[in-house]
């Protein structure tokens, strides 16, 4: 007797109630009436010509037939479930761009415009990766990354994002602040830095000031922490221009005198030269490249 695809939900009632060994509860995971479980068994039984379940007072239990079915409902059913989520995670794989970048770079400039990108690609999903260490392109690692660098990594294409300037910030009730005039008055602060190459010896150079002593009194790993610590009264922070326009446009930070020096390394969307982005990974690079540039601060 062929299968009639009529029956399919008459299959999927007697199988949940054969789980359950109760139409009741059957009924509460289908969503469904008692008497439109009890319905659909009856019609099921019917159809094939055999008793499935011995009704009782307490409720019911499989005969013979009944289990030899259920045994084989059950098998089916669990076999179209692991297909379905195996469909779901591949949907899901297909729509995600993970993305590895530097901390410092997402905090204050990519999460400030990701909701445009939410609002245009409305089925991408991101996950984005903040590891100090420099991730690998292997098969299982991050579709592309934003790396700040000098542009020219092995195996990687690499498209130019945007160019990055330093100068001089600090809270504005800093202690000693009123009496900075120049350039050269910035040295008689404490001076905070992060471990990028250009430093406060290339920016005191770039202002044209020599022959001084430059202290370094506090030092971090990471360009935000070094922020944090010039929000917090620490000293005058070199500032990349990316990282300190949320500071400064919530009034946290100020600009110090002097000239905004621009950064030898700047930023680039890179991924692996031998694999073709996704076209959800794409999409992300895209609309990446098309974000307006901001003005090359003075």
């Amino acid at each position: 007797m062929a299968l009639r695809a009529d029956l399919l939900p008459a299959l999927a009632a007697f199988e949940s109630a054969a789980r359950h060994q109760n139409f009741a509860h059957a009924a509460e995971e289908l969503h469904l009436t008692a008497s439109a479980v009890s319905h659909h068994v009856r019609r099921l039984e019917s159809r094939l010509g055999v008793v499935l379940f011995q009704r009782h007072a307490r409720g019911v239990s499989l005969t013979a037939q009944g289990r030899q079915l259920a045994d084989a409902a059950g098998s089916a059913m669990a076999d179209m479930e692991s297909v379905v989520r195996t469909l779901r995670v591949t949907r899901d794989e297909r729509d995600r761009v993970h993305v590895t970048t530097l901390h410092s770079l997402t905090y204050t400039w990519l999460q400030p415009r990701l909701p445009q990108f939410a609002a245009q690609y409305p089925d991408v999903r991101l996950t984005v990766d903040t590891e100090v260490a420099l991730t690998r392109f292997d098969d299982g690692g991050p579709d592309l990354g934003i790396r700040h660098g000098a542009g020219h990594w092995p195996g990687l294409t690499a498209h130019h994002l945007m160019d990055d300037y330093l100068y001089p910030v600090a809270s504005p009730s800093l202690a000693g602040l009123e009496k900075i005039r120049s350039p050269a008055d910035i040295a008689r602060l404490p001076l905070v830095t992060d471990l990028a190459r250009q430093g406060w010896l290339d920016w005191f150079r770039a202002a044209d000031v020599h022959a001084i002593s430059v202290e370094e009194r506090f030092r971090f790993s990471d360009s935000t922490a070094a922020l944090n610590a010039a929000v917090h009264r620490l000293g005058a922070a070199l500032a990349r221009d990316k990282l300190a326009t949320p500071y400064l446009a919530a009034g946290v930070l100020q600009r110090l005198p002097g000239p905004a020096l621009k950064a030898r390394w700047g930023y680039y969307v890179v991924y692996p030269s031998h694999k073709r982005l996704k076209p959800a990974a794409r999409a992300f690079v895209d609309w990446l490249l098309a974000l307006p540039q901001d003005a090359a601060p003075v």
